[in-house]
């Protein structure tokens, strides 16, 4: 098969980069593992939600602190996007030069600035909700098209607690619809973003970019597993891939993207040729990094009704977010997202608040917590350091691809910044009238890294575009490129940066993939 573009992934920096390309005339193929899911696939139960999240079997975790793996891959078409929470979070404009700022961690090869106008076009795009004026410490950027979803029991409940100590608050942004918009209907405050969102009330690729870049003439495969990078000259020639039926296939494209999930693209890009395609920095594999993540719960008197409202969060709380090492003498900051939505199982469930409890003990604590849990997540600054790496293993998977392990372990300031977050989700649950008071277990969340982006050729894999320094024709397009997460959900920052960098290769076709 020959083509213009391949594009390896079918999610968000997948199907934005189909779209833009095919609508501007290039021939797109994009290859996805997964199955071809379709909106009448997704359906609001915890036990059909499981299908959308790929197996991890080609993955090994190691170090103090490991990765959390499962619940951020995705499979199928809108890959990962299909099942996230719908949280739309800009960046700082002190996110992208921490290096130069603090002396920590380090800087992007781009401003705010340059990824402002898409943030606003990315929010018209898909019908943002939320209030850009309650969101005090939110840069520069239009208003959200849409006004806020409807504050819920959970959300009024917990903002007691933050109002109490003086902490602002305003509704959290969202790529969920609070009213009809571009033909989808508004959510219906069910709980169910985890489960893909039937309705489409949610902004996941199913139901945005995928149609519009088919209707453009994009074409996609499914069940194709791509096994390799192919290469010839210091030029990607295309891909190869095993398809549904277990034949293994080419494609032959001028310009190659990866959009694949955060790990998978530095594990294909290592098992494409010896020491690694695109890898003269060494640095392919390098610097994965991911947020801190704790969840404070409480139990009320007064019913919670913990299972209504979107999942991601109702309220949004920023004061804590700067970065500059504070009272605690750690460097990093947080966002805390309140009332988050929860169904009885599963990872961000009711049963997950208390791990330790069994039988009749946790048939008690369920049916307590399904009527007055009140939960909220701190997302924080994680560790960024080239230790924090992942690296091919002997063993190879079904396909034939070496599988990968993931060292990761947080410094002190993460630790640190888990402590303070802990302490003063704590005190919020306590100052909005909670009878009983727990933080959960340190984990992670949003894998970023891998295939960082830099000025220098020399310490980064790609460009500001995300166009590999080695290889002209080859693009990266996913979190892999971040060189840090700063302490907001990735997905808004993602599609804004991903829009800017397909308009660019779009504009300057040839001197990406010749003529």
């Amino acid at each position: 098969m020959n083509t213009d573009v391949v594009i390896v992934g079918a999610g968000y920096g997948g199907s934005i980069m189909a779209r833009e390309l095919a609508r501007a005339g290039k021939r797109v193929v994009v290859l996805e593992s997964g199955p071809a899911w379709d909106s009448k696939d997704l359906l609001s139960s915890q036990i059909w939600s499981r299908r959308l999240r790929a197996g991890i079997a080609q993955y090994r975790t190691a170090g103090e602190d490991p990765v959390g793996i499962g619940f951020n891959v995705g499979r199928g078409l809108g890959g990962a996007g299909i099942h996230h929470y719908g949280g739309w979070f800009r960046m700082h404009a002190g996110d992208f030069d921490v290096k130069s700022r603090y002396g920590q961690q380090l800087d992007w090869p781009l401003s705010y600035e340059d990824l402002r106008p898409y943030y606003d076009r990315m929010q018209a795009d898909v019908g943002m909700s939320g209030d850009a004026k309650a969101e005090v410490w939110r840069p520069p950027g239009k208003p959200y098209p849409l006004p806020p979803l409807p504050l819920q029991r959970h959300g009024r409940i917990l903002r007691r607690g933050f109002d109490a100590l003086g902490l602002r608050t305003a509704p959290a942004p969202q790529a969920i619809l609070s009213r009809p918009y571009k033909g989808r209907p508004a959510c219906t405050l069910e709980g169910w973003c985890d489960a893909g969102c039937s309705s489409g009330a949610l902004a996941h690729p199913l139901v945005t970019f995928i149609p519009q870049a088919k209707r453009a003439g994009a074409r996609f495969v499914t069940g194709a597993h791509v096994t390799k990078v192919l290469s010839r000259g210091g030029r990607a020639t295309g891909v190869q891939y095993v398809d549904a039926r277990g034949r293994r296939e080419t494609v032959k494209a001028k310009l190659v993207i990866l959009a694949a999930f955060t790990l998978e693209t530095p594990r294909l890009l290592l098992a494409s040729a010896d020491g690694g395609l695109a890898n003269s920095s060494g640095l392919v594999g390098k610097y994965i990094h991911v947020h801190v993540l704790l969840t404070t719960f409480g139990l009320f008197k007064e019913r919670t009704e913990p299972g209504r409202g979107p999942v991601g969060a109702q309220l949004l709380c920023q004061d804590d977010y700067d970065p500059a090492p504070a009272a605690g003498g750690y460097f990093g900051g947080y966002q805390w997202l309140a009332g988050t939505a929860k169904k009885p199982n599963d990872l961000a469930g009711l049963a997950g608040a208390r791990m330790e409890l069994h039988g009749k003990e946790l048939h008690s604590f369920m049916r307590d917590a399904a009527r007055h849990l009140g939960a909220m997540d701190c997302i924080g600054t994680g560790t960024v350091r080239k230790e924090n790496a992942l690296r091919l293993l002997d063993e190879r998977d079904e396909h034939g691809v070496p599988i990968c392990e993931i060292t990761h372990t947080h410094d002190d300031d993460a630790r640190r910044l888990y402590d303070a977050a802990a302490a003063q989700g704590e005190e919020i649950m306590r100052a909005a009238g909670a009878r009983e008071v727990w933080s959960g277990s340190r984990v992670t969340a949003h894998i970023m890294g891998g295939t960082i982006m830099g000025a220098d050729p020399r310490e980064s894999v790609v460009d500001e575009y995300g166009r590999t320094h080695d290889v002209e024709n080859l693009v990266v397009s996913s979190p892999g490129a971040f060189p840090t997460g700063a302490g907001v959900n990735p997905t808004f920052t993602q599609v804004a940066w991903t829009l800017r960098s397909a308009e660019r290769l779009v504009r300057r076709w040839r001197d990406y993939a010749g003529r």
